[in-house]
């Protein structure tokens, strides 16, 4: 009887070969290729197979019981199909068939769970078969099948779920496989995998029921590293879980650095840690953002203003001054000591005495910026002799009537973040007769609060009676200085007196221009309506003539919307609004459209494209790999864009590696330094200032030096080369301009205005920089911020600590936990952080409040760390 049966069975499953002779050869040779184990398993199956398809449910079950029992032991190695599968495949069609042929069972169910297995190698593509009969078999464990079975049940999820949506169909089966995915994902260190089905099935929300203590920092890592390749609104719902996530294990200052990235605020009330706050307020306070505490976040007074003091960042002088001290180099540096002409060929220092108002001023800028922050130096400060009555006064006078504007701003430079003192000094030169010096005075105040802020507001009360003085530099210098000084802080009473000039139509243009900009600084990234009114009425106003001044590039700059204007400055305006509305997203879909623009070849007179290309830079620094490719993009149009594209592409190139001298964009620009056409040049030199800002980066030094003696009979690009080494030893290389901190998550929105007015100046050098303007140098100020780490003490007082400081490595999605940093070295702190530089404590002794080790970092005491004896 069972013999017939079995005869059946084996030709039903020989069926579709069409010539049994040749098949019976091949099964031959296959079986002589076989170890005798194999030999035995493979034969083991088939009368599995054939056994499974008996009509005694009995025996039915024991095959199939002995079946799964064979797959599921069988691990083999990633790279093979293990051999149960592989033995299996030629049975596959028939156990399908005979599938169909079942009564509902149990027994049915279980095979469907086999057959799931087995379609993982034989199912074709797109078939999705192994979920078919996934959701058709028993509610067993999915994970017992192992790994690489609930990887391609995943996969097929995502398919089916983006059909089921198209055609409306119900997904609730589908879910429940998603829980029990995840929950497998989650346990076995599979985060990124279990993020990505969820993102794919639209329901992140599930995500937070599944982290647990161990796996929470791992998962959150991986949401906000892939919030930056998402297209809108998703990333900020993948942000907003991660945030939930964080929140959920207490873990509040990597809340909170999610929370300044969304711009939420409501960290402080869900954290009742004193000194957490106090690390809160450190990274407040280095993001560069006005807040101001209330009594709900903090209950007790005392403990408010200690905090709040922190947020105003009031001893921030203090504690550079401390980095100055440990790394030896308050020593004053005089201007001469930056050019090193001694190390030039005789020609160049003969030639130097041409233009020397220009060149005075060009000391002046590079003694403010390498002596930034510091307190003193050798031409503004140098202790007074009597008999000359104060030798300060004569380095003011060796500059010409506008360049004292600058002479007296660079003292606010020289005294950065240090508002006591720096008041002090500044006084003396209110009571100037000549309007320049004040003015430079003004601005010069401005300076000094800025990213300080002060219960007292000393900047608004002496600013604000300047600002509608009838001399236009004197106006300048207070609007400019009140810019500054309040970058970010939407300070309502500043607006209203801004406003007012703004509507008026006697006002000159310059005025008008740097209103516009002052009103963008203090309500930066805030899209107030009213402002944006303002600054739109103002546009519309002016005269066509005067909308060709090279200053009205300044105006739309500080705008976030553009509609009704003339031609002439529509297409200007629309390409900035578009690059700042979008600055720092990566949005690869905005950097497409901004290429478009530069691509066009254009008539004469055409100025959106310069906009266009520092537009690429700003969208695409958000993330390592949108900069390498913008970085390609802007070499292509170095090689086939426009004269007005080319002069643009050496300071987006400059933005984009800013406090960061990657190497092939030095080359680059180096290249451009020597070009023909001298605005290409200038641009050039400039950037190179910028991409080494603050490193005292020793190729670029070199380079700006035989660049001084290349160019020694240039008056404005010797200028221009001067600046750049200002700003290359940049407060003696302990100063940065990079916006982005906290491991390049968040973006300063005041840095990057700051930064960006400054290269929109740049695009016109000739009126801007080389003109009477040149003062808009100073706007980099509000991006100055000391590359340090600075540990201190539960008091706040300053902590030396070993800290390992190497390269930044990206440990996304890696498993177990790989080392952050490579090729470190070890030093005490306070350190200085390059550009891609990490830092790590070298020590268990103590446990730091912040997760990112930069900028300030309060450390407590270890309770578990014993000392080896």
């Amino acid at each position: 009887m069972s013999d017939q049966k079995n005869d059946a069975g084996t030709s039903q499953a020989n069926a579709p070969a069409k010539d049994p002779k040749k098949k019976e050869d091949q099964k031959k040779k296959d079986d002589e290729d076989l170890s005798e184990e194999d030999l035995a398993l493979k034969q083991q199956l088939e009368l599995y197979v054939e056994r499974v398809q008996d009509s005694d449910p009995g025996l039915q079950k024991v095959a199939l019981e002995s079946m799964r029992h064979e797959i599921r032991t069988s691990t083999s190695s990633m790279t093979s199909v293990p051999k149960p599968l592989k033995f299996l495949r030629p049975h596959y069609g028939a156990l399908k068939a005979f599938y169909e042929t079942m009564p509902e069972s149990d027994l049915k169910k279980y095979l469907a769970d086999i057959l799931s297995v087995l379609a993982l190698t034989m199912s074709a593509e797109g078939e999705r078969e192994s979920l078919k009969y996934r959701l058709l078999g028993s509610e067993g464990d999915i994970g017992s099948w192992g790994h690489e079975y609930v990887r391609n049940l995943a996969g097929e999820i995502a398919q089916e779920y983006g059909k089921r949506q198209s055609e409306e169909a119900a997904i609730e089966d589908l879910m429940e496989l998603v829980q029990q995915i995840v929950s497998f994902h989650m346990k076995h260190n599979a985060e990124p995998e279990a993020v990505d089905l969820l993102m794919e099935v639209e329901d992140l929300d599930l995500l937070v029921e599944h982290v647990d203590k161990t796996n929470f920092k791992r998962t959150c890592l991986y949401l906000t590293s892939a919030a930056r390749y998402l297209p809108g609104p998703d990333d900020m719902l993948v942000l907003d879980i991660a945030y939930t996530i964080y929140l959920k294990f207490e873990e509040f200052a990597s809340a909170l650095q999610i929370a300044l990235s969304l711009d939420n605020m409501q960290v402080f009330t869900s954290c009742d840690n004193q000194l957490k706050k106090m690390q809160f307020c450190y990274i407040l306070a280095r993001h560069g953002i006005t807040f101001e505490l209330d009594d709900e976040m903090v209950a007790d007074d005392d403990e408010r203003e200690t905090l709040q003091d922190i947020i105003n960042n009031t001893k921030l002088s203090e504690s550079y001054l401390t980095l100055a001290r440990d790394i030896e180099v308050m020593e004053p540096k005089s201007p001469e000591d930056i050019y090193k002409a001694h190390l030039l060929d005789g020609r160049a220092s003969a030639g130097a005495s041409v233009d020397s108002a220009r060149q005075n001023l060009a000391a002046t800028f590079v003694n403010a910026f390498v002596n930034a922050g510091f307190g003193q130096d050798k031409l503004m400060t140098a202790p007074a002799d009597s008999s000359i009555g104060g030798s300060s006064g004569n380095w003011l006078f060796k500059n010409k009537e506008h360049g004292k504007t600058s002479a007296a701003a660079s003292l606010g430079m020289i005294l950065l973040w240090d508002v006591d003192s720096g008041l002090a000094q500044i006084d003396k030169y209110f009571h100037s007769n000549d309007n320049h010096v004040i003015a430079g005075a003004l601005l010069g105040v401005g300076i000094v609060n800025c990213g300080v802020k002060n219960d007292c507001d000393p900047a608004l009360a002496l600013l604000s009676d300047y600002i509608s003085k009838e001399d236009s530099s004197v106006r300048i210098g207070a609007i400019m200085g009140l810019g500054i000084a309040y970058a970010g802080a939407q300070n309502e009473q500043i607006r209203s007196s801004l406003t007012l000039i703004l509507n008026d139509a006697k006002a000159p243009l310059d005025v008008i221009a740097f209103t516009a900009i002052s009103l963008g600084l203090i309500y930066v990234g805030s899209c107030n309506e009213e402002v944006a009114q303002a600054i739109i009425f103002a546009l519309m106003d002016r005269s066509e003539s005067e909308l060709g001044e090279p200053l009205t590039r300044l105006l739309p700059l500080a705008l976030e919307v553009s509609k009704t204007f003339n031609e002439k400055i529509r297409k200007y305006c629309d390409m900035t609004l578009l690059s700042c509305a979008y600055a720092g997203t990566g949005n690869v879909l905005k950097v497409q459209n901004l290429l478009g623009h530069c691509a066009q070849h254009l008539e004469k007179g055409e100025t959106h494209q310069g906009p266009a290309v520092l537009g690429i830079a700003m969208v695409a620094m958000a993330e390592e790999l949108g900069l390498d490719m913008s970085i390609r993009s802007l070499e292509h149009l170095l090689q086939y864009g426009e004269q007005n594209i080319r002069r643009a592409v050496p300071l987006a190139l400059g933005l984009l590696c800013i406090s960061n001298p990657k190497v092939n964009v030095m080359d680059t620009l180096s290249r451009l330094s020597h070009d023909s056409d001298s605005e290409v040049a200038m641009a050039a030199v400039i950037s190179l200032g910028l991409i080494g800002a603050g490193t005292n980066n020793a190729r670029i030094a070199g380079m700006l030096r035989n660049l001084s003696s290349y160019y020694y009979k240039d008056a404005s690009l010797l200028f221009c080369v001067r600046i750049a080494q200002g700003l290359v030893h940049l407060g003696k290389g302990l100063l940065t301009l990079n916006p982005y901190h906290s491991d390049r998550f968040l973006l300063s929105p005041t840095a990057l205005a700051g930064l960006v007015t400054m290269l929109h100046a740049c695009l016109d050098m000739k009126a801007m920089v080389l003109g009477k303007y040149h003062y808009v140098l100073y706007f980099i100020v509000l991006a100055m911020q000391p590359r340090m780490l600075m540990t201190v003490d539960e008091n706040l007082k300053p902590l030396s600590v070993p800290v390992r400081v190497g390269q930044a490595v990206d440990v996304v999605g890696q498993a177990g936990r790989p080392k952050t940093i490579t090729g470190f070295q070890t030093h005490s702190t306070p350190v200085l952080l390059a550009a891609g530089d990490r830092a790590e404590l070298a020590t268990e002794k103590y446990i730091p409040l912040s997760p990112i080790l930069e900028g300030h970092v309060i450390l407590k005491e270890n309770p578990d760390y014993r000392e080896d004896s």
